[in-house]
């Protein structure tokens, strides 16, 4: 079996050396370098690469991605994209071998996008990027995704393979909303983009835009996955609260938790949202329905937070403040032991077990 690592990069000499051993398994490593001038493609080509030096005017993902793909053998049998500040787990190779079965398309494998400052994994997911060789180009100008002809790619999860993303975060990401914007004048039909570009002009600050092209989201017949409809519905939600519209934002919060009910993140919103009101039989009823979800998501829509000390936190609190000592005490507990490190929270651990009654 034939397993290809291909990339585009520019200006990431700094990440060569680890990419290129994280990439050791894979019997070839092809690189489109796309301008750089701090010396990345001699460095690759040093390592071992097969690096093409090519500028892409105008810049859209999507192009670069087809560029870099049109490099690997026509023999390969595995395609594997990544990037050069993304680093796979020793022994990947192996596993991936063992799940490429005949009639296999496509591969999944878990994926770290970022990390919180104490070290602790981000947001996980399961990434898509392991590919067959022929019959599929990527599309988009930005959040390009893989398009397979004939259909609905075969797709297999495999177990084990860990890829970590660890950014640059000095380098900009300016170039996302004018591409992100482009992608929705193309295909204005294209559920996800719409979401994305409604996402992009909420971390602008640009409520009025978010609100209008998270709206146009969820009113596209093509928008029918709950999860991201809910996520839709939480940002709507943040954007009335950044124009103090606190009704408007609660209500689009409680459409959140009904459009995704089996998601921790709206019943964490609410949760949030009762906490700053003080309504503490609210935080319960909202953190306990976010508790009650114990498995994990796979897909994008996951968000740390919901899966560390955050919830049990708000947990304890609430019970403290509704005289229930115990729970909140058995809360506690488990928020510090996620969270050993956080200072508060374990003062609010001390300060709980000291209001525990005698005996």
């Amino acid at each position: 079996m034939k397993v290809v690592v291909y990339a585009i990069c520019k200006n990431e000499r700094a990440f060569a050396d680890r990419w290129m051993a994280s990439m050791s398994e894979a019997d070839e490593v092809y690189v489109l370098d796309t301008g750089s001038t701090d010396g990345t493609p001699q460095r690759l080509e040093e390592l071992g690469a097969h690096v093409t030096v090519e500028a892409i005017t105008p810049w859209r993902f999507d192009v670069a991605r087809n560029r870099s793909l049109d490099l690997v053998p026509a023999d390969a049998d595995l395609c594997v994209c990544t990037d050069l500040d993304e680093v796979f787990q020793p022994g990947w190779r192996e596993k991936v071998e063992e799940a490429w079965t005949p009639g296999v398309d496509r591969l999944l494998y878990r994926y770290t996008w970022n990390f919180l400052p104490d070290g602790r994994e981000g947001m996980v997911y399961w990434y898509d990027k392991m590919h067959r060789r022929w019959g599929c180009r990527w599309v988009n100008p930005v959040h390009e995704v893989l398009q397979f002809e004939g259909g609905e790619p075969q797709t297999r999860y495999v177990e084990g393979v860990h890829l970590e993303h660890h950014p640059d975060q000095n380098k900009s990401r300016s170039q996302y909303l004018p591409l992100l914007e482009l992608a929705v004048e193309e295909n204005p039909e294209n559920d996800r983009n719409v979401h994305y570009l409604g996402r992009e002009y909420f971390f602008y600050r640009r409520w009025e835009e978010s609100i209008a092209m998270l709206k146009r989201h969820l009113a596209l017949p093509s928008a029918t996955w709950a999860d991201e409809r809910c996520a839709s519905m939480r940002l709507l939600a943040k954007d009335y609260f950044a124009l103090k519209m606190e009704g408007e934002g609660e209500r689009w919060l409680l459409r959140a938790a009904g459009e995704a009910p089996h998601l921790r993140e709206p019943w964490l919103d609410l949760a949030d949202l009762y906490y700053h009101r003080e309504d503490w039989y609210g935080v319960l009823w909202a953190v306990n329905r976010a508790l009650a979800i114990t498995q994990r998501p796979r897909t994008y829509i996951s968000e740390a937070v919901a899966w560390g000390e955050h919830p049990w936190d708000l947990a304890s609190l609430g019970y403290y403040y509704t005289g229930q000592l115990g729970k909140a005490l058995e809360a506690a507990q488990r928020a510090a032991e996620l969270a050993p490190d956080e200072p508060r929270i374990q003062t609010n651990l001390q300060l709980i077990q000291a209001a525990q009654p005698a005996g």
